[in-house]
């Protein structure tokens, strides 16, 4: 039961940073928009704490099924989403898998594919542009459909924001594994 628990705390966390990351958008579309390339430095607290929780599979498909269940409860998950984040799981728990469930090499490379979660929320203004500008203009302030625009069709700087999230992946991992050295060790060999 205190396991439950734990992963329950780890799931409404993980869910923190999913609303932080979409609340960013109110200071401009591109937070939005990029904001997933630096949330890893987060996410890998949680993704490494609920591995030990997990020293087999699920921690990813824990973590990430609750936000899809969520999201779809309140109308948030759309095609692209619901895509993105099986994806996203699959390859998470493959590489965990294949990397062994029970060892720090298994968690840190199989980060890297659950690094891009908070992406396949955004997906929507690239695969559902259309939808996307009118709901920002039904929802948010005169204009910002304009500067979303700008975003959406900034191609080259999408692909380089997903190209430095590995990086940020692999970085927020390794701080993860030092700060949380004890309860990794222990569990993760």
């Amino acid at each position: 039961m205190k396991s439950v628990f734990k992963v329950l705390l780890m799931a409404i966390v993980y869910l923190a940073t999913f609303i932080i990351g979409a609340a960013s958008g109110a200071i401009h579309p591109a937070f939005y928009a990029y904001i997933g390339a630096v949330l890893p430095l987060l996410t890998a607290f949680i993704y490494l704490y609920t591995c030990t929780l997990f020293p087999h599979f699920g921690a990813a498909t824990a973590l990430n099924g609750f936000i899809l269940v969520l999201f779809l409860i309140v109308g948030e998950a759309d095609v692209a989403f619901i895509i993105g984040m099986v994806v996203v799981t699959v390859l998470t728990e493959i590489i965990r898998k294949m990397k062994g469930y029970d060892t720090l090499k298994g968690v840190r490379w199989s980060f890297v594919p659950f690094a891009f979660s908070f992406f396949a929320y955004t997906a929507h203004w690239w695969t559902d542009t259309d939808n996307s500008l009118a709901a920002a203009v039904e929802e948010m302030p005169a204009g910002y459909d304009q500067l979303m625009l700008t975003v959406i069709n900034n191609i080259p700087m999408l692909v380089v924001v997903l190209v430095v999230t590995i990086p940020v992946a692999l970085l927020g991992i390794r701080i993860a594994t030092r700060a949380l050295k004890k309860n990794t060790t222990t569990v993760l060999k």
